[in-house]
């Protein structure tokens, strides 16, 4: 066995598939936790809380590379503060966090932005966190996973008759294996700082994601476009999260959702 590697969000969507693939590199795992967890396939838990910093000092000691994937729909800012002081305290060497595309240009200016968006704004924030950390650190960005798109649409499709979606959005969603192997790429490697996005394969209008999703549910809805305010909404408009000179993403929407099609959609 090689140097601990910390893993947080390590029983999420991505983080999940984070894991197995750094210890078939023969590292020693450790997977952040807010519970108590007995180990599992040669991986260690350990009890912590990025949300409020708690029990983050012992959960870091000996680590020599974390890989950040923990997140949620606000306060990544927070985490990545938390974080940063207990990698710090614990002399890490690698810091590797998972952002996502367009946290640069989107602006999360107004009211109507930060209820929308700002997500963005907070993923931008910790970009900035690990950047100043003083930890040698690699951030990568990607595009909505194809996960992320389904669950929206699930959740818009809970209308009885409609089914909304963003007018003029486009999504350029990426596979989460795929990710999760450059992720842990890049946490083998050496420190990198901001390296090239990873997005998926094709840009979808939101509509045909919707008309796909309902399709291949055997649902019924109708798909509603709506136009959403603010300055954000008008760069997604724009393309703001979308990275199509990085489409290496192999993995197409179609394949996915044909995939899932197979379990419930």
């Amino acid at each position: 066995m090689t140097s601990s590697i910390l893993v947080t969000g390590g029983t999420g969507t991505l983080g999940r598939l984070v894991v197995p693939l750094l210890r078939a590199a023969g590292h020693e795992v450790r997977v952040l936790s807010r519970t108590d967890r007995e180990a599992r396939d040669g991986v260690a838990y350990v009890r912590g809380d990025v949300s409020t910093g708690e029990g983050l000092d012992a959960a870091m000691r000996g680590a020599a590379t974390v890989v950040h994937c923990a997140g949620s729909a606000k306060g990544d800012d927070d985490k990545a503060r938390h974080l940063v002081r207990a990698a710090s305290a614990a002399s890490a060497r690698h810091l590797v966090y998972i952002s996502v595309v367009g946290v640069d240009r989107v602006p999360v200016v107004s009211g109507v932005d930060r209820a929308m968006f700002g997500y963005f704004a907070a993923k931008r924030a910790a970009e900035r966190i690990v950047a100043e950390s003083g930890i040698p650190w690699t951030t990568l960005r990607a595009t909505q996973f194809h996960d992320w798109v389904l669950m929206t649409l699930r959740q818009l499709a809970k209308l009885p008759v409609v089914l909304p979606t963003w007018s003029g959005v486009r999504f350029q969603p990426v596979d989460t294996g795929e990710v999760a192997a450059r992720l842990a790429e890049l946490a083998l490697g050496e420190p990198a700082g901001l390296v090239p996005d990873i997005a998926g394969p094709r840009v979808h209008a939101m509509e045909d994601l919707a008309r796909d999703y309902l399709r291949a549910g055997g649902r019924r809805r109708l798909v509603v476009p709506m136009r959403t305010p603010g300055r954000a909404a008008a760069a997604f408009r724009e393309g703001a999260n979308l990275a199509p000179d990085r489409a290496v993403g192999r993995r197409t929407w179609e394949e996915f959702l044909a995939a899932q099609a197979r379990h419930s959609l």
